[in-house]
Formats: structure tokens, sequence, C-alpha cells
């Protein structure tokens, strides 16, 4: 039986908690691809807060509501209105964004777009879902100060990039 950090025995989720997962991450999906597929920005806004919506009914489902309700807040609420008042007030047209400012800009974002693919799918391919390897050393002064002694000395180049 697994058990979880805090000694409290993993359970499996219900029927209903895995089809709502399985259905709202499809939404999301699907909202998240008519974000950067949407012919028109504001439709893209519109798409942002279907995404932000269902992500959090899906924080209130994983028993995270004031994550859900900060959510829908902060981010639905208030951000959502600044994109669309800015939209709005600076008229995007729809042939203004078909214009090419930089030459070849649509070209080298595929090569990065694919660059970025063929790295994510390395990244994938070479982990290893085994185990951990030095999980013991790190963490035997405890758990905070092995992860600040890996991320300040092993790791710090890619700490600091993504920084």
């Amino acid at each position: 039986m697994a058990v979880a950090i805090d000694g409290e025995p993993l359970t499996r989720t219900s029927t209903g908690e895995a089809v709502l997962f399985w259905i709202l991450g499809a939404v999301i999906l699907g909202s998240a691809i008519g974000v950067v597929a949407a012919p028109k920005a504001v439709y893209s806004a519109i798409f942002l807060a279907i995404t932000m919506i269902n992500l959090a009914v899906l924080y209130i489902a994983q028993d995270a509501v004031f994550l859900g309700v900060v959510q829908i807040v902060v981010y639905t609420g208030a951000v959502m209105m600044l994109f669309l008042f800015v939209l709005m007030l600076i008229g995007v047209d729809s042939s203004e964004s078909l214009v090419e400012t930089i030459r070849g800009q649509r070209i080298s974002a595929i090569g990065v777009g694919v660059g970025f693919g063929i790295l994510l799918i390395g990244a994938i391919g070479n982990s290893s879902v085994s185990g951990f390897v030095g999980l013991e050393q790190a963490n035997g002064a405890g758990n905070v100060e092995g992860l600040a002694v890996l991320i300040f000395t092993r790791y710090v180049w890619a700490f600091e990039l993504t920084s």
C-alpha cells in the first residue's frame, strides 16, 4: 500500500472525480488551443477566460476552494477585464494582425517551437521513473536544507535561467 508523506494511506480517486477531471481537461485543452488559434484578439480573450474558469472548477473539485475562488476573482475577474479593456481601447483590427512586421518571423517561430518540442521529447525520454537518485544524501539534514543544497550547488545554472 502506498503511503503519503504525512503517513496517511493514499486513496484512489472516485469515478465521478475522474470523469470530471477528464471532461474539464478536454475543455481546458480545447479552450487553450482556442486562445492561440482564434482569428480575433477578443475571441482569444474569451477563450482565455473559459480556460481560467474551468481551471477554477478543477481546483474546487480537488478541495482547493480558496485557490478556485482566487482564480475566479483575481485572474478571471480582474486580469481578464484588464485584457478586454486594453483590447477595446486600442481597437485591434484583424487585418493588422496578419501583417508580418519582422521578415521571416513565422518561419523562425516555427523553428523555435519545433526545437523546444525536440528538447521536451528528449527530456521526457531521459527521465527516470524508477526512483530518485541521491535523495538520501540530499535529505540528510532535512528536506528544506537538502533542496537548498541541490538548487544552489548542482542546479544553480538551471535555477538562474528559470528565474
